[in-house]
């Protein structure tokens, strides 16, 4: 929570007898550093304002099983799916996981058209990378996706069920993670040492939120436009006024 400190020295001013209601309605509720400077010198006095975590849209009240002691929580919950405690625990590192994949689906999706675009390198758009041949058909690659996804999502289950049961390698015993707080396993998925601070924490939620938003914004444009969304871009940016969602959707 961010303290304001107000400097007033104009004779008769009484900070305390204040009420910060003008954006959140709650006195003393502002979430906002900013010292001000009063033009006389009579009189100088401190005024702590908070704000109050957990408002997603000013105005709405938090559900109260949202306390804002968590990461990203700004109070947002419409379907009340966090409710029950232990939904919550699994709801907490399901969105962590889901915007880490996001992060790098976008990027898979995003930047292979931008490098192809520009000459760097020959790859396909990610709507047409499954008619691609590998060294395996496709059916054989979903099973083997889908053999080592079960495994991984049933160690993090248990990681989440009993923290720090899985920190072992069951098959390489000399690896082992070290103490960790779960969805933050360090070690060797951490290779730059960042810290797990709430800052960190915060910006990872909203880049992952961001991101699923992006990858679903991309799904919806192509089924759209059939193209990609570098493509869209270019296209966009060649004529800008009638290049647009107005002009596609009028086309229906």
């Amino acid at each position: 929570m961010a303290a304001v400190t107000t400097q007033a020295s104009i004779a008769g001013f009484r900070p305390c007898a204040t009420n910060s209601r003008f954006l959140t309605g709650v006195p003393g509720k502002l979430n906002k550093e900013s010292p001000v400077r009063l033009p006389s010198t009579s009189l100088n006095c401190s005024l702590k304002v908070e704000a109050k975590k957990g408002e997603w849209l000013p105005g709405l009240t938090s559900p109260n099983y949202l306390t804002g002691s968590l990461p990203g929580d700004n109070g947002f919950d419409p379907l009340a799916l966090a409710e029950d405690p232990e939904n919550l625990r699994w709801f907490v590192q399901a969105e962590l996981v889901n915007g880490r994949w996001a992060m790098l689906g976008v990027a898979g999706m995003l930047l292979p058209e931008v490098f192809t675009k520009i000459g760097i390198i020959n790859a396909p758009a990610w709507y047409d990378a499954g008619k691609s041949e590998y060294f395996a058909s496709s059916s054989t690659l979903f099973v083997i996706e889908f053999i080592l996804f079960h495994y991984v999502e049933i160690r993090r289950w248990q990681d989440i069920k009993n923290p720090g049961s899985v920190n072992q390698d069951p098959i390489f015993k000399q690896y082992s993670l070290p103490p960790n707080e779960v969805g933050y396993p360090g070690g060797i998925f951490n290779p730059l040492n960042f810290a797990p601070t709430v800052e960190a924490k915060e910006k990872e939620l909203a880049n992952g939120r961001l991101a699923m938003l992006a990858f679903l914004g991309f799904l919806i444009q192509h089924n759209v436009t059939g193209k990609g969304p570098f493509e869209n871009l270019l296209q966009h940016l060649s004529d800008p006024w009638h290049n647009t969602i107005i002009q596609k959707l009028s086309g229906f």
